[in-house]
């Protein structure tokens, strides 16, 4: 088995009537291992990046969106990929954008959505991601003792 600590996680959020909403990209039809599906902001580091680095190009490479708030809750997704046999760690992070962020996606997606918080927990196809969108609305998404400890500059 693989292990792999290149890769990180970012949910991106914005504010919304109801509360919040979470951007999912759809995967190309022609990606060879996640086609079509709806994914949350992941990539890999590009060598001498940190995990924040990457992060931050990652969205930016992606979706053309800069945050105006960037956390890093704190967590590493873990997650098995039994095709490739591959361990992965993902340190996870939280890139909040204004209500009217305009989105231009690169040649990985061909779509974006907004799901909304109370619809998240549906639409988030993996199951690591349930436990971190819980993490995300109690550290990041609300006042807590955290959240000014999470805070990434930007």
């Amino acid at each position: 088995m693989k292990v792999r600590h290149d890769h990180v996680t970012v949910f991106v959020v914005r504010p919304a009537n109801s509360g919040f909403e979470f951007l999912q990209l759809r995967r190309q039809p022609n990606d060879d291992y996640l086609a079509g599906t709806w994914q949350t902001v992941r990539g890999t580091a590009e060598a001498g990046e940190t995990s924040v680095q990457t992060a931050l190009r990652e969205l930016r490479e992606e979706t053309s969106l800069v945050p105006h708030e960037f956390y890093s809750l704190g967590i590493v997704e873990n997650f098995y990929i039994a095709s490739v046999d591959t361990l992965f760690h993902s340190p996870t992070f939280v890139a909040i954008v204004s209500a009217d962020a305009q989105i231009t996606l690169d040649g990985e997606h061909n779509a974006h959505r907004w799901i909304s918080d109370a619809e998240a927990d549906k639409h988030f196809m993996w199951p690591s991601e349930v436990p971190l969108l819980r993490e995300v609305r109690s550290k990041i998404l609300i006042e807590s003792d955290a959240k000014r400890h999470l805070r990434v500059p930007v």
